[in-house]
């Protein structure tokens, strides 16, 4: 249980620091360290990050550092898409959605590694594109249980011309709405196969990561940008080959 809470600080501290990879960590979290099955991992990570991902979320607001128009943007069709993605889930083998959850994992190590910072290269927002990225995000968060932020912050900086000072926090608004909206639809999925989540070690774990996520935000103010991100991608790369493995053979059986 030890590990367990370490990694619950470690969701905690990189919402709170980069506003993404919050869900990244929790499955492996609740399927590895804690021995719950695929799919009850992936339903418990929408809680987790969903309760995380809100109390974030309210340093940034405070600080007026969240666009709330481009979080209902790109939100409101990202909670379609999670419902969508949730809806799936019961015909995807919990093996199939390790295997996504992987790939998933090393795109973010991709996206993490990038050299290029990012910079918003668009004047106005391209709202076609804004609203498809958030039915994308949502739906792979439904699906696999992942909040989608390393996916969010750069389609906010990139597509919705959100600056980047704002950028977190407001893909953190949108991580809660489209991790709770699949976790509604995920509970019937789960209910439908007899599964029901334990909902008391899945409040501790997001009780600690709440913590870390304050923890995060300050530590954010003090510790280039740049340096967390690297780190961050390295270790993606080390699990998401771990949870590959793991998955493939038994995708392949």
């Amino acid at each position: 249980m030890l590990l367990a809470v370490l990694g619950a600080l470690a969701i905690g501290l990189s919402l709170g620091l980069l506003g993404s990879g919050g869900s990244i960590l929790t499955v492996p979290v609740l399927h590895y360290l804690l021995r719950q099955p695929e799919q009850v991992a992936i339903g418990g990570s929408l809680l987790v990050v969903g309760l995380i991902a809100t109390a974030a979320c309210i340093p940034y607001a405070l600080g007026k550092q969240v666009d709330w128009g481009k979080a209902l943007w790109f939100g409101v069709p990202g909670m379609l898409g999670a419902w969508l993605g949730a809806s799936l889930a019961q015909w995807v083998p919990g093996s199939a959605q390790l295997a996504l959850f992987a790939l998933v994992m090393l795109i973010a190590a991709w996206r993490m590694l990038r050299a290029a910072p990012l910079a918003a290269d668009v004047s106005e927002p391209r709202l076609v594109a804004v609203i498809a990225g958030g039915f994308t995000v949502g739906a792979l968060s439904g699906l696999v249980g992942v909040g989608g932020g390393f996916l969010i912050v750069p389609a906010l900086v990139l597509l919705a011309a959100v600056p980047m000072s704002s950028a977190v926090g407001t893909s953190l608004a949108v991580i809660a709405m489209n991790s709770f909206t699949g976790l509604g639809k995920y509970i019937h999925v789960l209910d439908a196969k007899g599964i029901v989540l334990d909902w008391r070690v899945l409040l501790v774990i997001a009780a600690v990561g709440i913590a870390g996520s304050f923890a995060g935000n300050r530590l954010g103010q003090r510790v280039p940008q740049a340096t967390l991100r690297r780190l961050f991608g390295v270790f993606l790369v080390v699990m998401g080959l771990f949870v590959a493995a793991d998955a493939g053979p038994r995708l392949l059986h």
